[in-house]
């Protein structure tokens, strides 16, 4: 059963679902599923525009702006590579956050719709999966930072004995780090909110004082902008750029799914549009700057281009200047991690099992996956960091943003029936609880997307990846380099054509 009803209300019209017609009995409802009444839909512009700022001051959000830099880009290539990435992005994250103010539901119950009540558990998976997955990396790169820094400050914090091959001090930073973000994440969504509104403005004042640190020591501004590009205009740096491309627009591609996560609790569709357009691109377009012009900076001072913000900052004997470092280290890690890899996995694996799993027993599980996941490889090398790992991540993700995409504005005009999202055999039900098409669109488009992933090789030859050097699908190989506009693009138009069929078949 379709929901095209030919009297739609207005697309940007907030709509609630009353008491006694949501169906909380149904075995896929529970409290932090259900829609957001309308009354405590308060987020504002500023909110939004705060969370972004909070999510985009991270390390490893400067590290994408720095690697790029340490592959070979000048600051011009680096910045205007990130600013086109974000402007990209930007637009899938305004379309799938526009079901969050106007129905009040979390990423999983709108992929209810494309998927089925069972099948938006392999889409809510895929992305739990990831965001366990940066959890991990975010805390790990946290706790490493405040281990360094301490390291400074005291000295002797290294030299102790060793637990796994790393100091049983960087454990510990690594263990408190984790218990914080989750006993601020256990407070709710509102608590978030408000440790965002202040933690932004801290983070971007951290940021500025690291740049007039290293401009001062390279004497001004201009050495950090007069550092040539090595890869120049030509093809080599083609090679670098649109893989870079995409690894830059995988990094956000988590949040372009699940961002009716926290755009449920808008105040209405102007918050969550002039929020994300105000606070992601100008923002990550800023950082990025900061970033490319410190790490020049410190080519510039060191004699090498030096992409860790921690181990550059720790570079400096001023104990105040190490201790400031620190806190903003702590406080940027824990915006993000909180906002970006907490929040979707809570409500993703509840999802799974609504009356078993509640928001904050999946937050305690997405942590706990996050420390077995050994996150610290991931971030090894800027190759591996950009162009395997998130290069991979963001095919993956695209292609489920062009079905939620197709689905939503395409096939259902944005129109929702919200009771029918939590009950079995009803509109949403399709087969069995999967909707084929969804399902067919995805392998479609995930296979296209990620099926050409390869390793790059280094100078001696050896590979920089887990994946073959000519491709897991060698045909496919030069559709890699595209993985999230390639599996967006092509699970859009085979999930359209593919209902069109159907629907078309079932009127004959």
């Amino acid at each position: 059963m379709t929901d095209t009803a030919p009297s739609a209300p207005p697309a940007d019209a907030a709509i609630d679902l009353s008491a006694d017609a949501y169906p909380a009995g149904s075995r896929y409802a529970n409290d932090d599923l259900r829609p957001v009444p309308l009354a405590e839909r308060r987020w504002t512009t500023y909110n939004f525009v705060a969370l972004w700022i909070g999510m985009a001051h991270c390390i490893p959000s400067w590290t994408l702006a720095s690697g790029l830099v340490a592959l070979g880009m000048d600051w011009k290539q680096a910045v205007l590579t990130i600013a086109l990435a974000n402007v990209i992005v930007l637009v899938p994250m305004l379309l799938t956050g526009h079901a969050g103010p106007k129905y009040g539901i979390p990423f999983p119950v709108l992929a209810r719709a494309s998927f089925g009540l069972r099948g938006a558990n392999l889409p809510a998976l895929i992305r739990a999966a990831v965001a366990c997955c940066w959890f991990g990396i975010q805390t790990w790169i946290g706790g490493q930072g405040v281990f360094v820094l301490l390291g400074k400050v005291f000295g002797g914090w290294a030299d102790v004995s060793r637990v796994g091959g790393y100091p049983w001090t960087l454990w510990l930073c690594f263990v408190l780090f984790w218990a914080l973000e989750l006993a601020i994440i256990f407070r709710g969504m509102d608590t978030l909110r408000r440790f965002e509104n202040w933690a932004a403005p801290f983070v971007l004042v951290g940021a500025v004082v690291l740049l007039i640190w290293i401009a001062n020591k390279a004497g001004g501004f201009g050495p950090l902008l007069d550092e040539p590009s090595k890869v120049g205009w030509g093809s080599d740096f083609w090679k670098i750029f649109f893989p870079g491309l995409m690894g830059m627009i995988g990094f956000w591609s988590t949040l372009s799914l699940n961002i009716p996560d926290f755009t449920r609790f808008g105040k209405g569709q102007s918050a969550q549009v002039w929020g994300q357009s105000l606070g992601l691109p100008t923002t990550m377009t800023l950082f990025a700057l900061m970033s490319v012009l410190v790490t020049s900076g410190s080519e510039k001072v060191y004699g090498a281009a030096i992409w860790d913000p921690v181990a550059l900052a720790g570079k400096t004997d001023n104990v105040f200047g190490l201790l400031f470092a620190l806190v903003t280290v702590f406080i940027a890690t824990i915006s993000v991690n909180i906002a970006a890899n907490v929040v979707s996995p809570a409500y993703d694996l509840a999802n799974l099992a609504p009356k078993v799993i509640n928001f904050r027993t999946g937050a305690l599980i997405t942590g706990v996956i996050g420390v077995v996941i050994m996150p610290w490889k991931l971030t090894s090398t800027p190759e591996l960091y950009i162009f395997t790992w998130l290069g991979v991540v963001g095919g993956l993700l695209g292609t489920v943003a062009g079905i939620l995409i197709a689905d939503y504005w395409i096939i259902r005009r944005t129109v929702l029936h919200l009771a029918d999202l939590y009950l079995p055999n009803g509109r949403y039900w399709y087969r069995g609880g999967w909707n084929g098409t969804a399902v067919t669109a995805f392998v479609v488009g995930g296979v296209l997307a990620v099926g050409g992933s390869y390793s790059t090789l280094d100078a001696k030859g050896a590979k920089q990846g887990p994946f073959p050097a000519d491709g897991l699908i060698p045909f496919l190989k030069p559709l890699a380099d595209y993985g999230w506009a390639v599996g967006l693009g092509s699970s859009l138009v085979v999930y359209v054509a593919l209902t069109r069929s159907r629907r078309g078949r079932e009127a004959g």
